[in-house]
């Protein structure tokens, strides 16, 4: 049997939030020893990333830290000495299918013992899932958190070397590491962390205990990187953030998103986009920006929840119904072309017929382009897991249909504007459906799988639609 070092997750310290000067964020360089720069000779390795962009982000990095200690990438994880799943916690549906799919691989352990399983991201931050992992799973051999993302190589060389199961998960954070390698997964347009963590503490979200408290990286760290990817030929850039629109607060800017939105727009990149925004944070100078600048394209995520007041309280949102609809038609008005995605949970504890109603009458008044729709999930250690919950999951599940059904017809009346129209679109590759025709996305973010005569990776072209659906368009490319 292994010897084990274990660090583990702790929910008390991961709530706790300080404005002490001794508590400011600190900035450093990442560094590599010369001992686990030789690590991966021979030695392949494969990535598994769930959840969201600002995963797809921290994938970006660990591969890029794998290839730096000179290992190569594995197609199939069959063919690695390094497994690693990062993960995301923002649902226990996300959850199950992690540790179903760890259980699926484990023969792999049998067959080959000195295949390393490593885990990360925000279900290592959760207590009670690490114990359910290490019970469960004994064949995984690390397992690290968010905050000490910089430390996988070092910990993977202990690992290895030492032959020892090991968790490292700090549930204190406050660095910002520079510097970080990194394999970009698209050749076309690059993601881009300008902070990290949530202060907002929405009752239902998990995501400020397993991100930490918001941890703005300094403007000229972020435009260095987008300079980067614009020199690299990359058309767009996109900015991730748990709440963008708080980028700064840490650093004492009274608009600082807007300032550095300006900045990035300066650059002189083609494309700029940003995930995710929060309507309690909002400036209308951001929009003012966005009507102004013709390289910050005409789209918006702009999560919601709910449209009834009484679940935005119960869900400590900290805006109402009346100021979210006063932002989205200020919107509309300075941007006449641009096109929201939102995110609304369905029966959230206390949600009565009545809440849900005022949900689809927000849904009427902002016909959303898009919606990502979920049935609530209780996240143990948030206050909402704690709510009394009467709602039974067959009347949550009709709700959710209704809804998905609207957002669905609301979604194909908008795209039949589109027909016969000539919209320019980034190529990012070969669409999902047929391999043979590519796909991309137009300035106001739809996206569109299209037929060209020519190899137009990574181009911005002019495409034809020719046809739609609810969530997506098809098209063709006009001759040059």
């Amino acid at each position: 049997m292994k010897n084990k070092d274990y660090l583990m997750p702790d929910l008390k310290l991961e709530k706790k939030r300080s404005l002490k000067k001794d508590n400011a964020t600190n900035y450093r360089d990442f560094q590599m020893s010369l001992e686990a720069n030789r690590l991966g000779q021979d030695k392949k390795y494969f990535v598994k990333t769930y959840g969201c962009q600002a995963n797809v982000r921290d994938g970006e990095s660990l591969s890029g830290m794998l290839e730096m200690m000179g290992f190569t990438y594995a197609e199939v994880p069959e063919k690695a000495n390094v497994i690693l799943f990062n993960t995301c916690a923002i649902r226990r549906a996300a959850e199950e299918k992690v540790i179903a799919e760890i259980g699926n691989l484990k023969y792999l352990k049998r067959e080959k013992p000195d295949t390393i399983f490593a885990l990360c991201g925000c279900m290592a931050q959760e207590k009670d899932v690490v114990e359910e992992l290490l019970q469960k799973h004994p064949q995984i051999d690390l397992i690290f958190g968010t905050h000490n993302l910089y430390r996988f190589p070092s910990l993977l060389q202990e690992v290895m070397l030492k032959k020892i199961q090991k968790v490292e998960v700090y549930s204190q954070e406050g660095e910002v590491v520079e510097a970080l390698p990194v394999k970009r997964s698209m050749s076309a347009k690059g993601f881009v962390n300008i902070m990290y963590g949530c202060d907002k503490f929405c009752t239902y979200c998990i995501v400020p205990y397993t991100r930490g408290k918001e941890r703005s990286r300094r403007m000229k760290d972020i435009l260095d990187e987008v300079l980067d990817l614009k020199q690299s030929g990359r058309k767009e850039v996109v900015l991730l953030g748990q709440n963008v629109n708080a980028y700064g607060k840490d650093l004492h800017m009274e608009d600082g998103f807007t300032d550095l939105l300006r900045a990035v727009s300066d650059t002189g990149i083609e494309r700029i986009r940003f995930y995710t925004s929060h309507p309690r944070d909002y400036h209308s100078s951001l929009i003012d920006l966005m009507a102004e600048r013709k390289n910050i394209m005409p789209f918006l995520h702009f999560p919601v929840q709910s449209g009834s007041n009484d679940v935005l309280r119960r869900m400590a949102r900290g805006y109402t119904v009346e100021h979210y609809i006063s932002l989205y038609n200020e919107m509309i008005q300075k941007v006449p072309n641009i096109t929201f995605t939102t995110d609304i949970i369905v029966g959230f504890p206390g949600e009565s017929e009545a809440d849900f109603e005022k949900t689809m009458s927000l849904v009427e008044h902002c016909q959303y382009d898009m919606a990502y729709t979920f049935l609530y999930s209780a996240r143990l250690g948030t206050p909402a897991a704690s709510m009394p919950d009467f709602i039974s999951k067959e009347v949550k599940k009709e709700r959710l249909q209704r809804l998905n059904q609207r957002l669905r017809d609301i979604a194909a009346e908008k795209n039949k504007t589109y027909l016969h129209k000539v919209v320019k679109v980034l190529c990012e590759g070969a669409s999902k459906k047929n391999n043979e025709m590519y796909a991309g996305y137009t300035e106001d973010n739809k996206l569109v799988n299209f037929s060209c005569s020519w190899n137009c990776l990574d181009e911005i072209v002019d495409v034809e639609i020719t046809e739609t659906h609810s969530y997506t368009l098809n098209g063709r490319v006009l001759e040059k």
